[in-house]
Parts: structure tokens; sequence; C-alpha cells
């Protein structure tokens, strides 16, 4: 399923093969999706970016149409570094030095590592509905535990969580969809995006892949995180943030201070959304990227 205008194909990018959607000129600007999604979840803000940039939307290993390898003993197949280092495969492969890049939910932790592993790559960090992974680990007490109870149990060994999901996926992932909406409604998603979503969960090797992801963030990228931090390092590209005022971040206390603490570039704000703040309130997201992105 193509984002409308743009043109989708497969390209090498080092050791897997990315699903990616192109459309515009101008300045790259790459876009990374969350979980449970696929590029589709940008489909009411891309065709709008694509009017000013270059816009590149690729499905994350592992999601959509991307190869989906398995995961090894140590979770690092599906670390935030290693899908950070198919974004620079992917802007090699289209001859691209420098992008802005813009993730939400799992795909901001890959936009947020790729910013520190490759700076000199990331021209410009926007990160929607996420804190820093270790950040989040440690700020977890009931009620976000409560909510966020994926965190723990898509991160059980496998195939547990696989097992569970796999005996209802459609049912499973509608109520996760629905639960995580500002109201509580599947009435967010196009028709489209939502067939996206549903195929992929009733696929084994998605469904293993988007585990194998969660269990990278409990350990792996957890790790890294805090090796960062204990190291000093920080994130040097100017960082815009936007967070739901009905999603994760929210309930950490001061989102916007965790991000100030990674990178002395920071801007940010709040919107009327829930999680999936680009389907939910589109416009907030291009009132708050579009001047960001063509700033510099």
């Amino acid at each position: 399923m193509s984002l409308p205008g743009f043109v989708s194909r497969q390209v090498a990018c080092g050791a897997v093969r990315l699903s990616v959607h192109e459309a515009g000129r101008g300045d790259p600007v790459v876009l990374l999706h969350g979980f449970p999604q696929t590029h589709m979840t940008w489909h009411r803000v891309a065709p709008a970016l694509a009017e000013r940039f270059r816009v590149i939307v690729p499905d994350l290993r592992g999601y959509g149409a991307s190869d989906a390898p398995a995961d090894d003993a140590g979770h690092t197949v599906y670390s935030k570094r290693e899908m950070a280092a198919d974004v620079v495969g992917l802007l090699d492969a289209l001859g691209i030095g420098r992008a802005a890049v813009v993730g939400h939910d799992r795909g901001a932790r890959v936009a947020y590592r790729l910013a520190l592993d490759h700076p000199d790559r990331v021209r410009r960090l926007g990160i929607i509905e996420v804190v820093p992974t270790g950040d989040f680990w440690a700020a977890w007490h009931a009620d976000l535990a409560l909510r966020a109870w994926h965190w723990t149990f898509l991160a059980q060994p496998a195939p547990m969580p696989e097992r569970l999901i796999g005996g209802d996926a459609v049912a499973w992932l509608d109520g996760l969809l629905a639960s995580w909406t500002g109201d509580g409604t599947l009435d967010a998603f196009s028709p489209a995006a939502l067939a996206a979503y549903r195929a992929q969960i009733r696929d084994p090797a998605r469904l293993a892949a988007m585990c194998a992801d969660y269990r990278a963030g409990a350990t792996t990228d957890r790790r890294l995180d805090e090796d960062d931090r204990a190291a000093g390092r920080q994130i040097t590209a100017p960082l815009r943030f936007l967070w739901a005022e009905g999603g994760f971040p929210a309930r950490t206390g001061d989102p916007l201070g965790l991000w100030r603490a990674w990178a002395p570039q920071v801007t940010g704000n709040a919107c009327v959304a829930g999680h999936f703040v680009m389907e939910e309130n589109p416009a907030a997201v291009l009132a708050s990227f579009v001047p960001f992105l063509t700033e510099g």
C-alpha cells in the first residue's frame, strides 16, 4: 500500500532491503514510523511535506514490506543501532549525505540513535511521542506501567507473546490501537492504513519482528542509552519534540526536560491527540515541523 502520490520500491540498505516510498523535491526529509504501524501512518502528513521537501518514507526492518530477519540471542538484530544503520544505508543508496529525520514511536527511537551514532548524517531531528528509552524505563510508576504494559509483554521471551497475540491477532491489534487514541476508537485510522496494520499483524514474521523490536528495547537499546548518558554524549542536531496531551511522554512528568538533558538545541510543544499524532492531528504535526524543517 503506497502513500498517495509517492513512488515505492525496494532499496538494498546493507544487510536488509527496505520498502521505501518517495516523492517531492528539495531538502531530504526521512520519516520513520512506529509500532504497530507501517509507512501508512504518514499518509495525512507526507503528501503535504512533499510539496516542500524530498520526502523519503521507509518501512523499518521487520515492518511493512521490508525484510524481516530473525532475531539473535542478544537481541541486537532489531536494536535501534542496527535500524539506524539501515537508514544510513538508505541515504547512501539514494546519494544523500545529510537529511532531516522525523520519527514517531519506535521510529523516533531509531531517529535519535541515528543522530547519536551518525551525527554527520542528521541535519535536523524531529521526535514525536517518545522520550529516550532509558529515561522511559526509569520513569515507570504504577500508572505508567499499566498504560505501557506492552513494553514488558512484548519483551517476554519468544514465543509466548507471539502465540498469545497470534490467537486473535486482529482483535488484539484493534484493541491496542483504539486504547491509545484520544477518543478510544479506531475512527482516526483510514481504511487503507488500518488494512495495512491488520495485514502486518497477521504475518508471523512481522509479528516476531515487532516482539524482537521490544526485546531489543528492554535490553540492547536501554544499555546503549545508559552508556551514552554515562559518557556524556549528546545529540548535536537541532531537535524538535512534539508530544500528545493524551500520550505516553506526558505521563513522565517533564518530557521536554528529559530531552533537554540529551541535546543542547531543543524546542517543542504538546498538542491535542492520543498517541497516534500524525493520524489524529496531522495539522499539529505540520504546524510544528514545517517551520523547523525549513530553518537553516
